[in-house]
C-alpha cells in the first residue's frame, strides 16, 4: 500500500491543465480522475448543499475518527481523489456567470447533463469556446448529441441492455441460471470515461499544435457498441449474433471456469502449443494428438465433445494442485477471488494498488491505487476527493474574486 505525501516536485504530464468539470456519477467523474491523477488541475463544480449524487450513495460511508458515518460514500471517493470542490448553482444566471468566467481560463470542460440542458444554461460548447476558442469542450451523454434517442437520459444497466452485453453475458439459455445478466461494474459508464479521457488528451495535442480547441461528443452506446469488439466483429462477418456462453470463450476452447475437487479455477489455453501442454499435465496426452482437437477452430466447433471429457479430469485433483502444475507448465489458469482475496494478493500489493491518502474527516481513506505507471511522470496522490464546495474561496480567489465579490454571490446562493 503506497502512502499519500502530499504534492511533489516531480513533474506530471498533465501538469498546467485546468479542467472545469460539471460532470456527476460516474462516466464523467471516471474520466477527470484520471486526467486528475495524471496531474491537471480539476475544479469540480457540484450543487451547493447537494453535490454530486454518489456522495449519498451508500453505505458504506467513510467513518470519521470517532468511528461514525460521515456524509461521504464510498461509491464517491472511489472516482474523485485529487479534485478540487466548487458549489455552484448553476440554475442561478449569476452562478451561469461565473461559470462562463472559469471557462475562459480553462483547458477542458466537460459535463454529463440531458442534451439541451447545457443550451438552456447558456453553457453549451458554442458559447463557451466563442469565450475561450483553445475550449476542449466534452459532453458525455446515454446516446450521444445526434440521432433518434439524443434526448433519452441515459444509464450503464440499460445501456448494456441496449448495446447487446447482456445478450452475451450469463449463463447459456440452456442452462440452469441461463438469461440475460449484466456485468458486475458499469462497464460502459467507465469505458465512455476511459474513451472520453484519450478523446480529451488527443484534443489537447491538437489545440497545442494549431491553437484550436473542439467539441467531443462521448455517448454510452457508442462505447458499448465499440467494446463488443471481437464479437462485434464476429457479427459483421457472418451476420450471425452470438449467443450467452457462461463462463466460456466464444473463440477459444477451452478457455473457461472448470469445477476442481475443491473450488473452481480458470483455464484460459490461448493457443494449440498451450493445448498440447494443458493435455501433459492433465494426463491426457492422447487428445493432443486427436486429430478431432489439434487445432483451435476443430475444438471450437467439438466443444460440446471436448469440454465434458476435460470437466471429468478437472474434478479430481484440487485448486492448488492445479494452479501449481499449470503454472508450472506454463500453461495460462487463475484463481477466482473474491475482493477481500485481491488486496491480500501478493501481486496486488506488490503493485500497490492501494493508496492510503490524508482525509479532513479522518485520519485517512484507503483507496484503490491508479493502473498507470509512468516512469518519468509518476501518478500523485495529492488530494482526498473533496468535501462538497471545500474549495470554493479558494478557487475564486485564484481566479480574481474579492472577498466582497464571493459574500454578494453566497448571498444570492449561487455560490456555496
Amino acid at each position: 500500500m503506497t502512502t499519500n505525501s502530499g504534492a511533489s516536485a516531480q513533474p506530471q504530464s498533465l501538469s498546467g491543465v485546468r479542467v472545469l468539470d460539471l460532470s456527476r456519477v460516474l462516466a464523467g467523474p471516471w474520466c477527470t480522475q484520471t486526467l486528475a491523477d495524471l496531474g491537471a488541475d480539476v475544479i469540480k463544480v457540484e450543487r451547493p448543499g447537494q453535490g454530486d449524487d454518489t456522495r449519498g450513495w451508500g453505505p458504506p460511508f467513510l467513518r470519521d475518527r470517532a468511528g461514525h458515518d460521515t456524509a461521504e460514500a464510498a461509491y464517491y471517493l472511489g472516482t474523485n481523489r485529487n479534485k478540487r470542490s466548487i458549489g455552484i448553482d448553476i440554475a442561478r444566471p449569476e452562478g451561469q456567470q461565473v461559470v462562463r468566467e472559469l471557462a475562459k481560463a480553462c483547458d477542458v470542460f466537460i459535463e454529463n447533463f440531458k442534451v439541451g440542458d447545457m443550451a438552456r444554461y447558456g453553457l453549451d460548447a458554442a458559447a463557451l469556446c466563442a469565450l475561450n476558442p483553445r475550449l476542449v469542450y466534452c459532453s458525455v451523454t446515454g446516446f450521444g448529441q445526434t440521432g433518434p434517442y439524443r434526448e433519452r437520459a441515459g444509464y450503464d444497466y440499460a445501456i448494456q441492455g441496449i448495446g447487446g452485453l447482456m445478450s452475451i453475458t450469463g449463463e447459456r439459455d440452456d442452462r440452469p441460471g441461463g438469461g440475460p445478466q449484466k456485468v458486475g461494474v458499469a462497464v460502459a459508464d467507465l469505458f465512455t470515461g476511459l474513451y472520453a479521457t484519450v478523446a480529451i488528451l488527443g484534443a489537447l495535442r491538437h489545440r497545442d499544435r494549431s491553437g484550436e480547441g473542439q467539441v467531443i461528443d462521448m455517448a454510452l452506446l457508442d462505447t458499448q457498441v465499440a467494446m463488443l469488439a471481437n464479437l462485434g466483429a464476429n457479427y459483421l462477418a457472418t451476420g450471425v449474433a452470438p449467443r450467452r456462453a457462461g463462463n466460456a470463450h466464444q473463440n477459444i476452447v477451452p478457455y473457461q471456469v472448470f469445477e476442481v475437487a475443491d473450488g473452481h479455477i480458470i483455464l484460459a489455453v490461448g493457443n494449440d502449443s498451450q493445448f498440447a501442454k494443458f493435455c501433459e499435465v492433465a494426463g491426457l496426452a492422447e487428445l493432443a494428438r486427436d486429430p478431432r482437437f489439434v487445432r483451435n477452430a476443430d475444438r471450437v466447433r467439438l466443444r460440446d465433445t471436448l469440454i465434458p471429457l476435460l470437466a471429468e479430469v478437472m474434478a479430481r485433483r484440487s485448486k492448488a494442485d492445479w494452479l501449481a502444475a499449470l503454472e508450472a507448465a506454463k500453461v495460462p489458469c487463475g484463481a477466482i477471488n473474491n475482493l477481500a482475496e485481491v488486496f491480500d494478493d501478493p501481486q496486488v500489493v506488490a503493485r500497490e494498488m492501494v493508496v492510503d491518502v490524508a482525509h479532513p474527516l479522518a485520519d485517512s481513506v484507503r483507496l484503490v491505487a491508479s493502473p498507470m505507471k509512468l516512469s518519468a511522470t509518476p501518478v500523485q496522490y495529492r488530494r482526498a476527493p473533496p468535501l462538497l464546495g471545500e474549495h470554493t474561496d479558494e478557487v475564486l480567489r485564484e481566479f480574481g474574486w474579492t472577498e466582497a465579490q464571493r459574500d454578494a454571490l453566497r448571498a444570492t446562493g449561487a455560490i456555496s
